[in-house]
């Protein structure tokens, strides 16, 4: 799989300076927690869920989470179970569907569903990925992980946890900081096994009764910038301890009345296509996800957790590294690393200082190999009328 890869090779090509690399399900973790991008929630008990996988990896999902939890009613739980590895199976059985399939994981609720349904999967458990793992802290997490530890053993295959904070420790100012640190000691303990941290800002707000509109980030929301803050600084650090942590979920996916002007300003967009593109992410609320994508990269956040298609594209053509970032990167890195020191950007618009910056131009390259390098003039504008379906 490569992340654009639904694209005809020539359009590739006249977008992208560096195309995409491909990936598979057994690349190493950093390379996946890398190309994660917009992961995609399913509920599990969706009733065509073997096509509506193929379908969405053909339109460029490359990640997916198929739901035990909070998406389905307690009482479907057992229905969403069966309807898994019945799909599964499915999936299996269709000739090269295997090699289709974007990164697969379920979201349960309790360790022992990792066991029974991995032993339930037989041999299909060969396009399974992984686990999402609930609210998740250190006294919850270890059954979890213990339980992965377990499975992963019986069927002879790597599996990766991606656990999701969310829980009301986490976002209760007494008891965030013990709780951040047994987060820590946990995931750090089964550091081979985590593949990515997932923030829960939905229920975050639950804990206090509120909700974003969509003309507000979880940035504009103080109580919950606040967590995502201290999340970052304890296990988003750039020195070797840290992990990947993703971007919160989008939930808004069609037009409401809006109380405030749109916030996506006119330029980058030119008059003509762009401009009818501009307006078309308007009429489907994204110039707030648009804004939101951005704040997480700045806050240090990789990836985002997506609940419709549409969000796709627009998180995937903002994680497109641009060719004046890739330049920043590689003249940075090209410098050596014991030396230090200060460089004019090629672009000579700023400084780049050869140590503070080499964290960043790692995470840039790593970023570059998962989703490409945008050619020269070539904005997030393109890749999205690229990628967007019209309408």
């Amino acid at each position: 799989m490569r992340h654009f890869g639904q694209l005809e090779p020539q359009t590739r090509q006249e977008l992208f300076h560096i195309e995409p690399r491909e990936f598979t399900a057994d690349s190493s973790a950093g390379t996946l927690a890398a190309a994660l991008g917009a992961t995609l929630y399913s509920p599990a008990t969706r009733p065509t869920l073997a096509e509506d996988v193929l379908k969405q990896a053909a339109r460029g999902v490359v990640s997916m989470v198929l739901c035990l939890e909070d998406s389905i009613d307690d009482r479907d739980v057992e229905a969403g179970e069966a309807n898994i590895v019945r799909h599964f199976r499915d999936l299996a059985d269709r000739p090269g569907a295997a090699e289709r399939l974007p990164l697969l994981f379920i979201r349960v609720r309790t360790p022992w569903q990792i066991t029974d349904l991995t032993a339930r999967l037989g041999d299909c458990v060969a396009l399974l990925s992984g686990f999402v793992l609930p609210k998740f802290t250190e006294e919850s997490g270890v059954p979890f992980l213990e339980a992965l530890a377990e499975a992963e053993a019986a069927c002879g295959r790597r599996l990766f946890a991606m656990p999701v904070l969310e829980s009301p420790e986490l976002m209760h100012l007494e008891s965030r900081v013990e709780t951040l640190n047994g987060i820590s000691r946990t995931v750090d303990k089964y550091r081979e096994r985590v593949l990515a941290l997932r923030l829960g800002v939905t229920d975050f707000c639950s804990s206090y009764g509120i909700r974003r509109g969509p003309a507000m980030t979880a940035y504009d929301v103080q109580i919950v910038a606040s967590v995502i803050a201290d999340v970052v600084n304890v296990l988003g650090r750039a020195d070797g301890s840290g992990f990947t942590v993703t971007g919160p979920v989008w939930e808004y996916f069609r037009h409401q009345e809006r109380i405030f002007k749109p916030q996506l300003r006119r330029s980058p967009f030119a008059a003509g296509e762009s401009e009818d593109l501009r307006e078309q992410l308007l009429e489907r609320d994204m110039d707030g996800l648009l804004r939101e994508i951005e704040l997480d990269r700045a806050n240090g956040l990789q990836g985002k957790t997506c609940i419709h298609p549409t969000h796709v594209p627009v998180v995937h053509a903002l994680s497109v590294v641009t060719h004046e970032e890739y330049t920043d990167a590689a003249d940075i890195l090209h410098v050596d690393r014991s030396g230090g020191g200060v460089l004019r950007s090629a672009y000579t618009n700023k400084m780049n200082e050869v140590k503070p910056h080499r964290a960043w131009a790692e995470r840039t390259i790593l970023r570059a190999e998962a989703f490409g390098v945008a050619r020269d003039g070539i904005s997030f504008v393109e890749l999205l009328a690229a990628c967007l379906p019209a309408g």
